[in-house]
């Protein structure tokens, strides 16, 4: 059985696996959304925190790119399809992203934070935290 590092993240024990984690940190990337009339007529930022399972030993002893989970390539992707899209609700958002990681990216678990910003009076910023597997 191969061990978990020293932070458990619950799947890893689940599957019985060791689980190395590629993370990015504060994708801001603007979009329409929202469900009042005023927010369909602005874009405004959304902020990702984005935690995503992967296997790193192949890239660490090979030192290739090609062997990573690319999170260049991940944020092009998202960023893409995040500015081009039109939710009303966060959690909406939330789900589709983590569909295109799991799907597009081969990744086996996802856990991300989507922060709508100040939506609310008095708040630092409001959203969802959701984790999803394959």
């Amino acid at each position: 059985m191969k061990l978990c590092s020293k932070v458990s993240y619950g799947l890893c024990d689940y599957y019985n696996i060791a689980m190395d984690i590629v993370f990015i940190q504060g994708l801001k990337i603007d979009t329409v959304i929202g469900i009042y009339d005023w927010e369909r007529e602005i874009r405004q930022d959304i902020v990702f925190d984005i935690e995503m399972s992967s296997d790193n030993a192949a890239a660490a002893n090979t030192d290739n790119i090609e062997q990573t989970l690319n999170y260049h390539a991940v944020c092009d992707r998202l960023t893409e399809y995040v500015r081009n899209s039109e939710f009303q609700l966060v959690e909406t958002l939330a789900e589709e992203v983590c569909q295109i990681i799991l799907e597009e990216f081969g990744v086996k678990w996802v856990k991300l934070k989507l922060n709508k910003g100040e939506a609310v009076t008095g708040a630092a910023g409001v959203g969802v935290i959701i984790e999803r597997s394959s």
